[in-house]
């Protein structure tokens, strides 16, 4: 059965994936005299360089999220459908969703990634990945409510297993996580739990490459290792974890790690709905696409963003996965099909890197510029900067920096609330 979405003489351009891709085409396009519809499993867009602080207790998820529909209000031609993407029927020109079906004229796929695990299920089954709102702040329950345990265990051993944290990859989600943890140990956590004995709680990062922050210069990825090492985190590079049970980590020609919490940010795959061909994907689970972001033997079929894969000159393993290459494709395809309509040539899409960056805690970043790189305090005021900036919706940029000040001057932040969803309904009294 059809969606129902009105029908007019624009040309329907369908986007499925409100990330950053997806949420920039959208507003790009609809002023354009195009029809768009976005069709998301989430009635929301989430800041995903932030989910570290909510899982860290820093933000609360309402903080880095905006309701999509206040983002596209007083619009007409936006239509907006919160569904599971099940199927896409290329030669019809239809996606199937769990609530119908939608036609296109253009179809834009900007799925992003998940969390890819490598294949390894005891990892997928035990560990915690990162990778949405709900997953980080499910990890905040699982450490927070680890901390409550511990004040009822008497045990070393127990309880030095139950408090320490093992973080598996080395990239930005990585470092950061860890750089928050270390600092909730030493500024906040005594305070809350001054019966418990922290000294006892590890963090540790373990990467499988010979330097952290993989897609950096060798020298903020050092810089990021001393930072770590300075707030007691123990930075294991070259090793490999093999196994999981949800106690014991298990290294390759390394001894055992104890942990009942670790958490994974070793890598990511393609979020792929279903009706792409095999011949179409390209290792990471991503689409592989032309010049134009137009999927290979498709017409007017385009992928865009994290699940994109395009080999250039410049890049010829694909673009990083990072959410400037998204913006930046969302730019020019909006421009190519705005030429499209009007009978004008297109233009190839070209990255510019305009830098990468990481915090490590309180006054502890690094950043890397097209022209130089530096670290410190101004890297870490500049990571704030863009990042605030960079926030959709004005009151999010001010309840985030209100945040950021408060826990700057107080060395602490009130966000330590275990939030569970009940399966009952509540009794009426």
């Amino acid at each position: 059965m059809p969606v129902n979405i009105p029908e007019t003489e624009k040309k329907r351009v369908v986007i499925i994936g409100a990330g950053f891709a997806g949420l920039k085409l959208a507003r790009k396009l609809y002023k354009n005299g195009f029809q768009i519809v976005l069709v998301d499993r989430n009635n929301y867009h989430q800041f995903q360089p932030l989910f570290y602080q909510v899982a860290t207790s820093g933000l609360e998820p309402s903080s880095i999220s905006f309701p999509l529909r206040k983002v596209f209000q007083k619009i007409k031609n936006v239509h907006i459908r919160i569904a599971n993407v099940e199927r896409i029927h290329t030669e019809e020109k239809i996606i199937e969703t769990s609530l119908g079906t939608v036609w296109y004229d253009y179809l834009v796929i900007a799925t992003g990634a998940k969390t890819n695990f490598f294949g390894n299920k005891s990892f997928e089954e035990n560990g915690v990945p990162m990778k949405s709102v709900s997953e980080a702040l499910y990890l905040r329950n699982r450490i927070l409510l680890n901390f409550e345990k511990a004040v009822t265990i008497r045990d070393p051993k127990e309880l030095k297993q139950l408090l320490s944290v093992l973080v598996v990859g080395g990239g930005p989600t990585g470092v950061e996580v860890c750089g928050a943890l270390a600092e909730m140990k030493k500024y906040i956590l005594p305070k809350d739990y001054p019966d418990l004995d922290f000294s006892s709680m590890e963090i540790s990062l373990i990467e499988a490459s010979p330097q952290l922050l993989g897609g950096m210069s060798k020298e903020s990825g050092a810089k990021a290792k001393k930072y770590l090492e300075d707030l007691g985190i123990k930075v294991m590079l070259s090793h490999k974890v093999v196994n999981y049970d949800g106690q014991t980590v298990e290294l390759e020609d390394h001894e055992n790690f104890q942990t009942e919490t670790l958490i994974w940010a070793a890598g990511v795959q393609g979020q792929m709905p279903e009706g792409i061909e095999a011949n179409k994907l390209v290792r990471g689970n991503r689409i592989k696409v032309d010049r134009y972001n137009q999927v290979e033997g498709m017409e007017n079929v385009f992928a865009i963003g994290d699940i994109a894969y395009m080999e250039t000159e410049k890049y010829a393993k694909g673009h990083p996965q990072v959410a400037q290459v998204a913006l930046q494709q969302a730019a020019t395809l909006s421009k190519n099909l705005i030429n499209k309509h009007e009978s004008k040539n297109w233009i190839k899409f070209e990255y510019k890197d305009k830098g990468s960056m990481a915090t490590i805690g309180r006054n502890r970043a690094v950043v890397d510029l097209p022209l130089f790189r530096f670290s410190g305090s101004l890297a870490w005021l500049t990571w704030m900067l863009v990042h605030l900036m960079s926030i959709v919706g004005v009151k999010n940029r001010l309840v985030i920096f209100i945040n950021w000040l408060w826990k700057y001057f107080t060395f602490d932040q009130s966000l330590r609330l275990i939030l569970r969803a009940s399966s009952e309904k509540p009794k009426r009294r």
